[in-house]
């Protein structure tokens, strides 16, 4: 291996704080939780390892020279994720009153029915697109990782975000009952809303 275990600690710090940002799969793994519990929702956690598998796959193998070659190619990726972010937190606000349990593409039963969403969420989720592509190549030379380099990288890549989820669901299935308090689900989504303003707009201006 070329990378080094600190390299690769300072990975997982940016991993775990890819995982504090509200966004998509949190949304998701909320609604699915809170309409079936843990069980509901682990299947959902497990299809967003694809995803954090494959971006960071393909980022390694070689999308970064397209950056070199286009610059452009980042900065029409950080404004539509931008737009994405503070659309979805409009949308939360203007819709917080309503029972995440309704949106059925995210609440559908069935263990397959919730790998897909995983998948869906994360391989549409600008966040990571933005983060795989554009960061991951700040934290190793990509021209001279090994395979044991790339199996190491990928392995993190889903490793921290998987454990998060998975937390965070089950921490949502002990508290479901009163989140589901009147007012309750309002408020977190009018919170969620502007958490993910914010994060557009720092995006945004970064």
């Amino acid at each position: 291996m070329t990378i080094t275990p600190l390299e690769l600690l300072f990975y997982a710090g940016g991993l775990f704080i890819l995982f504090l940002t509200p966004g998509p799969v949190w949304v998701a793994l909320l609604a699915r939780a809170m309409s079936g519990g843990f069980r509901s929702a682990w299947p959902l956690a497990f299809g967003v390892v694809v995803g954090d598998v494959i971006w960071p796959l393909i980022a390694v193998l070689g999308v970064t020279w397209i950056v070199d070659q286009a610059s452009w190619f980042m900065d029409v990726l950080k404004w539509v994720a931008v737009a994405m972010f503070i659309a979805m937190g409009i949308l939360l606000i203007r819709h917080a009153g309503k029972e995440l349990t309704e949106n059925s593409s995210l609440t559908r039963p069935g263990m397959w029915a919730g790998f897909i969403a995983g998948v869906v969420v994360i391989m549409s989720n600008p966040k990571a697109v933005l983060f795989y592509m554009g960061v991951l190549p700040g934290f190793f030379d990509l021209t001279r990782v090994t395979r044991w380099d790339i199996a190491a990288i990928c392995f993190l890549s889903f490793l921290v975000p998987l454990l998060g989820n998975l937390v965070l669901a089950a921490s949502v299935d002990r508290v479901r009952g009163l989140l589901k308090a009147p007012g309750a689900v309002r408020r977190m989504n009018v919170i969620a809303g502007w958490l993910l303003i914010c994060v557009g707009v720092v995006i945004g201006v970064s």
